[in-house]
């Protein structure tokens, strides 16, 4: 298994001294409840308040500040003592916000990683022992009687809409102008299928971008309405078409393009697959392609990841697909990817790297 530096460094050999490794355990032992009283933290804005401090705040000023009990405060900064997101100077018993604190606050990833992992993954995760024996999102069942999460996506409560698009969006967002760069400077590209093209935010930019593309968003018909309405009256919409398609069935196919095909774009696309569906997908993908046709493959691939945090969210994430999206899928390493590209009959002609949050982008041909 080959790894990015970072990465190796971390994942080859023992780093830890022993009393390190011990404490680790007991905060993996104690994860929930990491999870909840940091979140609460944030949520009643505590470390908002610590952070805007000019010499750190006492016992009574949080209470004062945030309208909680004497009790509830206390037990929430003693706890976030112990995990690292405060500190307290023991000569005037104030409390001072952390780097780690800090980072939990402020920094965007971290953000919407908690409320992604609140509103749609923590009570789901409580199965993640079942899904992994059954192969099945058996946490989805929190939500609805739905086979994925994608079939049900139009119908989930609006705050876990807004948190699963939240996730969605930011890791792909931060890599479109670098990602169309690559396809339209790179190559030229006049008409582009965009699959698995959710609420058309990656067509938007495409047609926005290039004044004479044209691109059809393949996706499921509910999530084919959904992006209709979001492009409605935009810049470059009359441009944009929409086709219905479950992928998950192997006798479909991908529409023809009379004016001949230029790329096919798949941005987190193949990680909501188990690999049979992946080599299914790609396989159908070849036989809409000529030997002009690109296929462009975006991916946060964990192997791939200049730091170690993000390798550690990514392996994460494959819990998320594991008992909450699909119970088949995850986040692939590199050398997986292209294996099953190839198994598909196609042929890997460049990769780039470091795009945005992680992403790598993935050149295919005939």
């Amino acid at each position: 298994m080959k790894l990015f530096p970072e990465l190796s460094k971390r994942y080859t050999e023992e780093t830890l001294s022993a009393r390190e490794a011990q404490r680790l355990a007991e905060f993996i032992a104690w994860g929930p409840a990491v999870f909840q009283a940091s979140r609460l933290m944030v949520k009643f804005e505590i470390l908002d308040m610590l952070r805007d401090s000019k010499d750190g705040l006492t016992l009574g000023d949080i209470v004062e500040k945030s309208g909680l009990s004497e009790y509830a405060v206390k037990c929430l900064m003693e706890a976030s003592l112990s995990i690292g997101t405060v500190l307290i100077d023991t000569d005037t018993d104030k409390y001072t916000i952390s780097k780690t604190g800090w980072f939990l606050l402020n920094d965007p990833a971290t953000r919407v990683n908690m409320d992604f992992n609140q509103d749609v993954n923590y009570e789901g995760w409580f199965r993640l022992e079942e899904s992994l024996k059954e192969g099945r999102p058996v946490g989805l069942k929190h939500f609805g009687d739905w086979p994925t999460i994608y079939e049900g996506l139009s119908s989930l409560p609006e705050e876990v809409q807004k948190s699963w698009f939240g996730f969605d969006h930011f890791y792909s967002d931060s890599s479109f102008p670098e990602a169309l760069e690559i396809v339209f400077g790179k190559y030229t590209t006049r008409t582009l299928y965009d699959v698995g093209g959710n609420t058309g935010k990656w067509a938007l930019q495409c047609v926005s971008y290039d004044k004479d593309v044209n691109v059809t968003i393949l996706d499921l018909p509910q999530q084919i309405e959904m992006m209709r309405e979001n492009i409605k009256g935009r810049e470059g919409a009359d441009r944009i078409k929409g086709y219905g398609i479950n992928l998950l069935d192997s006798q479909t196919s991908f529409p023809s393009c009379a004016e001949g095909l230029d790329a096919i774009w798949m941005s987190q696309f193949l990680d909501c697959f188990s690999e049979e569906e992946i080599v299914s997908i790609l396989t159908r993908a070849k036989k809409a392609m000529t030997k002009d046709t690109r296929l462009f493959i975006m991916e946060t691939l964990w192997d791939r990841q200049r730091f170690e945090p993000a390798a550690f969210c990514l392996t994460m994430t494959s819990l998320y697909f594991a008992a909450m999206a699909n119970g088949n899928s995850k986040m692939y390493h590199s050398e997986d990817m292209i294996k099953l590209i190839n198994q598909a009959g196609l042929v890997v002609e460049d990769i780039y790297d470091g795009l945005g949050q992680g992403h790598s982008v993935i050149v295919v041909r005939i």
